[in-house]
């Protein structure tokens, strides 16, 4: 991308702001940003939101350990559970995270995963008797083997807007020049 991707401009602030704004909307509480690479200048466009910022010192071994990370900031907090979201899904908005929250309540299911293009991934809910799980994973890997390796815990639900998933110049154009969806409760 030529700069950290969670500094591009989307709908006039950046992506992790505009990713944390939208936690914050949906209601979770605590948020906790995880920041890896570059995490000085991404720690200034926080200023003013309350949340929690962690930086994972071990960002270039993998996702996992930024999950990791994240979780460890939640052992003393009175959750029931953590959905997994990132900056560069930013179609993604309050209402499909509160939907997965609601879902976990009304099902039961302790994994709640947006379903996108053939596959299951974040945003996902994961009930905080399943944290283990995340805890375990190697440094590599993210959540979506955790999901699809228990198909009997998991409730997947469609989420088309987790598709755009900036990586490239053609994703960000994609994103920007996307109308607004949503769900709503």
């Amino acid at each position: 991308m030529g700069c950290p991707k969670q500094l591009l401009s989307f709908r006039g602030q950046p992506l992790l702001r505009h990713a944390a704004e939208t936690a914050l909307e949906a209601g979770c509480s605590p948020v906790v940003v995880v920041l890896g690479a570059n995490s000085e200048p991404l720690r200034s466009v926080l200023d003013g939101l309350p949340v929690d910022i962690r930086v994972n010192a071990r960002w270039a071994e993998g996702m996992g350990t930024s999950i990791q990370t994240g979780l460890r900031a939640l052992d003393r907090a009175t959750v029931r559970g953590a959905i997994l979201a990132l900056a560069d899904q930013p179609l993604v908005d309050a209402g499909f995270l509160r939907r997965l929250a609601y879902l976990h309540r009304l099902s039961g299911k302790p994994i709640i995963a947006a379903r996108y293009a053939g596959t299951a991934g974040v945003p996902v809910f994961f009930a905080r008797d399943r944290f283990p799980l995340l805890d375990a994973l190697p440094a590599r890997q993210g959540c979506k083997g955790v999901i699809l390796g228990h198909p009997d815990d998991a409730m997947l639900v469609d989420c088309p807007e987790a598709e755009i998933d900036i990586d490239t110049p053609d994703d960000y154009a994609a994103a920007v020049a996307t109308p607004s969806g949503g769900f709503r409760l």
